[in-house]
């Protein structure tokens, strides 16, 4: 990859607070801290230890990784904060967790996960889609999780509530190395 200050360079991953019920999942998502890691990538991420989050920052911690961790104190009460992360953000709301998440990544992935997951990656394509970023925004769609969200953009795109350029925000690929690719080429 074609990248200058690759060892500063940082990926916001949003995924699920659950594992989900496959294994082939769960392996992947190792895989893709491997990934990150040998590519100098470092990892921000929702702070906790809990499901895919917890996996992602256990295993790039494992690697020599390095990890950024942001949750909101409402979390942090129920136990969950990761206590060995590079550096931990507390935050209010929600909302300003996805903002600092912004603020402290060069792009951001989307993993498995739930509605937070969702809502994650659609607000950041938003806001590239409004002008207020210009990061890039990855779908991955490991074990074709997300074939049918995917489907559901081409709809849009194929009824005209979104033009190839919006569809585009949001870059997809089955495979994390073409991902960053095209993330970051």
């Amino acid at each position: 990859m074609n990248r200058k200050n690759e060892s500063n360079r940082r990926i916001a991953v949003f995924c699920g607070s659950n594992f989900g019920n496959s294994n082939k999942i769960i392996s992947e998502v190792k895989r893709v801290a491997e990934v990150l890691v040998k590519n100098k990538f470092n990892l921000v991420y929702g702070g906790s230890t809990v499901g895919l989050m917890g996996l992602l920052a256990d295993t790039m911690l494992e690697l020599g990784g390095q990890v950024y961790g942001v949750i909101p104190n409402f979390f942090n009460e129920l136990e969950i904060a990761h206590p060995n992360l590079t550096e931990i953000y507390f935050v209010n709301t929600m909302h300003e967790r996805k903002a600092k998440m912004y603020q402290l990544c060069d792009g951001v992935i989307a993993l498995p996960g739930g509605l937070g997951t969702l809502d994650e990656l659609f607000e950041m394509a938003t806001w590239r889609q409004l002008g207020l970023h210009d990061k890039p925004v990855g779908l991955l769609n490991l074990e074709h999780y997300y074939t049918h969200l995917i489907s559901l953009l081409n709809t849009m795109l194929e009824t005209g509530f979104i033009n190839e350029a919006k569809f585009n925000i949001i870059i997809k690929s089955d495979n994390i190395e073409d991902l960053l690719i095209k993330m970051f080429q």
